[in-house]
């Protein structure tokens, strides 16, 4: 991916393929500027890459907006709507009527964790309930494969540990694929299939590793062996110099 700018063209992105299979979860980590978010934009449609592909279940969908579900780390309610006509907005604006986008949406609420909720407005929510909110947002578009950049980042440690466990919930009754950014190595090792640590000068993926874990977890893996032996591999490809990676790459 190559961007123009006033002193020249800027590579953001090496080639890179992530070939990711139906009803995974894959975890991107990596520092800043690394190109996770380039990755996500071309995935939605919203950026064309300078060459190259994207294909969902087998199509070309390079350029095409709306075929996957995209939640940033901002929850983006709309103020003025309460929590059910947040969480209808999608739906809406995909063509359903209100009314039936909203009697689609209301048994969702109750069944995660924002049921009581349905008229209150965005403002009256804490911060994990308006990730709720958002996610069931974003869930409901039935998109097959859907982008999570940092939706916990700004959230507290309790609360993050929260709504982890309702993600790995919602993932299994949804059985999406599901392609989630952070910078939360702990976070990506107990959510994850699979691992890819990402470099910079340009973005490219350093290594893609699984992860050795049997589901469904428990929060006492972060003491296994199996974790800590990856977290600290993670630690050390996120520690590489870039002629590092090339070098790693190349071999």
């Amino acid at each position: 991916m190559v961007f123009e700018t006033k002193d020249g063209p800027f590579q953001a992105l090496a080639p890179v393929n992530l070939d990711v299979t139906a009803g995974r979860f894959i975890s991107l980590i990596g520092p800043s500027g690394c190109g996770k978010s380039t990755i996500f934009n071309i995935v939605a449609g919203l950026q064309p890459p300078t060459t190259g592909r994207v294909l969902i279940d087998g199509e070309d969908a390079t350029g095409q907006i709306g075929r996957v579900g995209y939640m940033l780390q901002k929850d983006l309610l709309l103020p003025w709507r309460t929590v059910l006509d947040n969480v209808a907005l999608g739906m809406e604006i995909q063509g359903m009527p209100i009314r039936q986008a909203r009697e689609r949406a209301h048994p969702y609420l109750a069944r995660y964790g924002l049921g009581g909720f349905e008229n209150q407005y965005p403002n009256s929510l804490s911060g994990g309930m308006r990730q709720r909110a958002a996610l069931l947002r974003t869930l409901l578009l039935d998109n097959d494969v859907v982008l999570l950049d940092e939706p916990f980042g700004a959230l507290d440690a309790q609360t993050k540990r929260q709504m982890q466990e309702w993600l790995l919930q919602i993932w299994s009754d949804f059985n999406k694929t599901v392609i989630f950014v952070t910078h939360d190595i702990d976070e990506a090792i107990y959510l994850s299939d699979e691992i890819c640590v990402m470099g910079t000068r340009p973005g490219r993926i350093v290594k893609r590793m699984e992860t050795p874990l049997e589901r469904p977890r428990k929060r006492s893996i972060v003491v296994e062996p199996a974790f800590i032996d990856l977290k600290h591999h993670c630690l050390d490809l996120l520690d590489t110099r870039p002629e590092d990676s090339e070098l790693e790459a190349a071999e």
